[in-house]
C-alpha cells in the first residue's frame, strides 16, 4: 500500500476519518495521502421567486480549494514526515467519478467516512459512503462516525460459503494481511443450520485450500442476526477491521439491506473494508 484516497467534505466524520487514514499510513507503510473534493454547483430557490440562482463556478472552485488548503494545514499537524499530503478537487459526483481519481492518483485505497445515526435509512441507504463502495474497483475502508484507529491486529472476513473461487479476492486480502501483519479470521455466521447444504461444506474446503497461506482461523456461529452476531464476534475477539465483499445479492446486501428499526452496533466502532469480488 503506497497511497490512500481520501474523499472529504469538511465535515467532523471526514476529519475522523482522516485521523484513521494517517494512523493506517504508519502502520501500513503508506507515503501519500490525497484528500480530494468532488464539488457540485448548489441550487438556491427563493421561496418568493420562482427563480434558480447557480453559484459562479470559478467561486465554488476557489471555496472548495480554500477548503482542501486547510483541511491539509490542520492534518498536516498530526501527520508525521514521511507520508506526503496532496489535495485535488473537481466538479464532479464523487461515487460517478471515484474509479477515475482512483486511476489518477494511483490510489491504493479509499478512506472515508459515513455520515448519520443508527437507522439502516439514514445511515446506510443513499449514503455516499455506500455509492462509492458500489462504484469503486479499489477497496474502500468505510470508517463509523464514533470509530478511532487502533492497529490493526486482527482482521475478520465474514464468509457466506458461495462461489469462493469466483469471488475471494485473494491477492487485495492477502495485501492488507501482509501490510499490517494482523491474524485472520474468517467468521461464517448461521442459525439452526438452516443455510447449510452439502454445497456449503464443498465450498468451505475450497475456502481452506484457498487461505491456507494466510493461516486463517475458522469460525462458526450460531446466531438468528446475522449482523448482530458479527458484532458480538467483533467485540469477543477484539476485531479491527472486517472485510466484506459486495456481492449482488449476498452478503453486502445481508450486512446492508436490513429492518431500519435494527441498529448495525458494530459500525459504531470496527471500520468495514470493502473489496469487490
Amino acid at each position: 500500500m503506497k497511497t490512500i484516497l481520501l474523499p472529504t467534505d469538511f465535515s467532523d466524520v471526514a476529519k475522523n476519518a482522516a485521523r484513521y487514514a494517517v494512523e493506517l499510513a504508519k502502520q501500513a507503510g503508506a507515503n501519500k495521502i490525497v484528500l480530494y473534493n468532488a464539488y457540485q454547483a448548489p441550487v438556491i430557490t427563493e421561496p418568493t421567486m420562482p427563480v434558480v440562482q447557480m453559484i459562479d463556478m470559478d467561486t465554488l472552485k476557489g471555496i472548495t480549494d480554500d477548503g482542501l488548503k486547510n483541511f491539509q494545514t490542520w492534518l498536516q499537524e498530526i501527520t508525521p514526515e514521511g507520508i506526503e499530503l496532496q489535495t485535488m478537487s473537481e466538479f464532479a459526483i464523487l461515487s460517478n467519478n471515484i474509479e477515475d481519481v482512483c486511476e489518477k492518483t494511483n490510489a491504493d485505497i479509499v478512506v472515508m467516512g459515513i455520515t448519520g445515526g443508527s437507522k439502516i435509512e439514514e445511515v446506510l441507504i443513499g449514503s455516499t459512503a455506500i455509492s462509492v463502495v458500489n462504484h469503486s474497483k479499489v477497496p474502500v475502508i468505510v470508517i463509523p462516525p464514533h470509530a478511532t484507529f487502533t492497529e490493526i491486529k486482527k482482521v475478520a472476513f465474514p464468509c457466506d460459503f458461495k462461489k469462493i473461487q469466483e469471488t475471494t479476492p485473494l491477492r487485495l486480502i492477502t495485501t492488507i494481511l501482509k501490510d499490517t501483519g494482523a491474524e485472520f479470521l474468517v467468521l461464517h455466521v448461521d442459525n439452526n443450520h438452516k443455510h447449510f447444504t452439502e454445497e456449503t461444506k464443498k465450498e468451505s474446503e475450497k475456502l481452506q485450500v484457498l487461505l491456507q497461506d494466510l493461516q486463517p482461523q475458522f469460525h462458526y456461529i450460531d446466531h438468528e442476526d446475522f449482523v448482530e452476531g458479527i458484532n458480538e464476534f467483533a467485540d469477543a475477539h477484539k476485531v479491527d477491521l472486517l472485510i466484506t465483499i459486495p456481492k449482488k445479492h449476498g452478503l453486502f446486501e445481508g450486512l446492508f439491506k436490513r429492518s431500519h428499526t435494527k441498529q448495525l452496533a458494530f459500525h459504531s466502532h470496527v471500520p468495514l473494508m470493502c473489496i469487490h469480488e
